[in-house]
């Protein structure tokens, strides 16, 4: 789609460049003939018109240019500099015309020659006029152009200022003598005025003014999306087309990375369906929640320390809070060294709820990432399936199946699944499947490590 909107943009402004010149010297070889100013006037209007729609053509072609090493934000500024040229050369002309339309008022200049052609003239001109400011203006609207908002403004005055010539022949032709001049003061008016709307949209593009109501969308849809706590600062302005957005956004502090990278994928998202073509800078800012748990705020100290926790235990016993925690640290590391990181994250521990915590750390060595292992062989794995089916029948275990067993350089992993009554608990089937795995560990003492699954009867 993106590809498609430059050729859009250059065919409409090639269009009206043919348009503009063709009109531009109708008017003004009717003008120079019955000798009218104010179609004069119009052609030189239109005459600016098409330097204007060439500058415009050329422009867009630029515009469109990714961004580069020298200009990071795109090229899109270039179409409100552009605009900036048209408008000074829309105040040349409203100028020139006042001027000589004061001395035709002040000398008494002789009416022009009326007859039908240049009446004729000007309404094919009003017909091709309107027919390009609403192409124009649909493509603005759908590009985001400002060269070409300004283009389809300078042919929507066009059809007032022809209007206007129109009225102040036919005052002339009725014998008011000065109804031609005063028709070119109106065109110099409405030019002028032209020039000045453009200008403001133009000068508040190029200092950055937020667009109107697009700081307010993009924060709604950045609030919507799920996992945002709240935005803190949020900046648009517009290059070109594209809305450049610098948001500042809370989100929880427990949130692993990956929540957050998709909490911004999923912004992006949000902004561009809020306001089209959208770049958004998305910074975080992790916070604690109101409803952040003792155990999440301690697994956040440990993750801003680097280190791996789990079985973290919390109990309030009589207004003390009592915290235990697994630390794990390289194996082959010293007793010293382990005891200093765990007294460190103690300390954190202790700056965070109080220097009344009680906190206990468990030490015990990492478990390797990716340990070498194989499958055991069959016989092996049938053996550790009766010990656990044997195990199974003094508790609520039953149905232990899917088992399997591998031989690591650590010693050999068990995983299993079993079953238990669904209405039990979670602590108690915990409980039962604990107990499980102690006793094939101390009937096989090579077994490392057993994992298990539970889950309620098939149904």
């Amino acid at each position: 789609m993106r590809a498609q909107i430059p050729n859009a943009k250059s065919a409409v402004a090639a269009i009206s460049v043919f348009a503009s010149a063709g009109m531009a010297v109708a008017k003004f070889v009717v003008g120079i003939a019955i000798g009218s100013l104010a179609l004069i006037s119009e052609a030189l209007h239109s005459s600016v018109d098409v330097v204007a729609t060439v500058i415009t053509w050329v422009v867009v072609r630029v515009s469109d240019l990714p961004a580069d090493e020298e200009h990071q934000y795109g090229h899109g500024k270039l179409e409100s500099v552009s605009a900036l040229g048209v408008i000074a050369m829309l105040y040349v002309l409203s100028g020139g015309i006042l001027v000589a339309s004061w001395g035709r008022l002040r000398e008494g200049t002789p009416p022009p020659a009326i007859s039908a052609i240049p009446f004729i003239v000007l309404l094919v001109d009003i017909a091709v006029n309107l027919w390009r400011a609403s192409a124009l203006h649909r493509a603005a609207r759908d590009t985001k152009s400002q060269a070409l908002a300004a283009d389809a403004l300078h042919f929507a005055s066009d059809v007032l200022g022809a209007i206007a010539v129109i009225i102040g022949l036919a005052l002339a032709g009725l014998g008011y003598w000065w109804g031609d001049a005063a028709a070119a003061i109106a065109v110099a008016i409405m030019i002028a005025l032209l020039g000045l709307r453009m200008a403001r949209s133009t000068v508040e593009t190029l200092l950055d003014r937020a667009p109107e109501g697009a700081s307010q969308k993009a924060g709604a849809a950045i609030r919507a999306v799920p996992g945002v706590v709240g935005v803190e600062r949020l900046r648009v302005r517009m290059v070109g087309p594209t809305h450049f957005i610098d948001a500042v956004v809370q989100v929880p502090r427990t949130y692993p990375i990956g929540r957050v990278d998709d909490i911004k994928r999923k912004a992006l998202e949000a902004v561009s369906a809020a306001l089209g073509d959208a770049d958004l800078t998305f910074t975080t800012v992790p916070v604690a929640r109101s409803n952040e748990s003792v155990r999440e705020r301690i697994m956040v100290i440990a993750r801003n320390s680097g280190l791996a926790v789990h079985h973290v235990t919390v109990h309030d016993l009589g207004g003390k809070l009592i915290v235990g925690i697994d630390l794990e640290v390289d194996g082959a590391m010293t007793l010293t060294a382990a005891h200093n990181i765990a007294h460190g994250l103690e300390r954190s521990i202790r700056d965070d709820f109080g220097e009344d915590v009680e906190v206990d750390t468990h030490i015990e060595p990492l478990e390797p990432e990716l340990p070498l292992g194989a499958d055991a062989a069959p016989a092996r794995v049938e053996t550790i399936k009766a010990a656990l089916s044997r195990l199974a029948a003094d508790s609520a275990i039953h149905d232990i199946h899917n088992v399997r067993v591998r031989d690591t350089d650590a010693g050999e992993i068990v995983n299993f699944h079993c079953r238990a009554a669904p209405s039990m608990s979670v602590i108690k089937v915990h409980e039962n499947v604990d107990e499980i795995e102690r006793g094939l560990r101390r009937a096989f003492p090579t077994v490392k490590r057993v994992i298990s699954h539970a889950e309620p009867p098939r149904t």
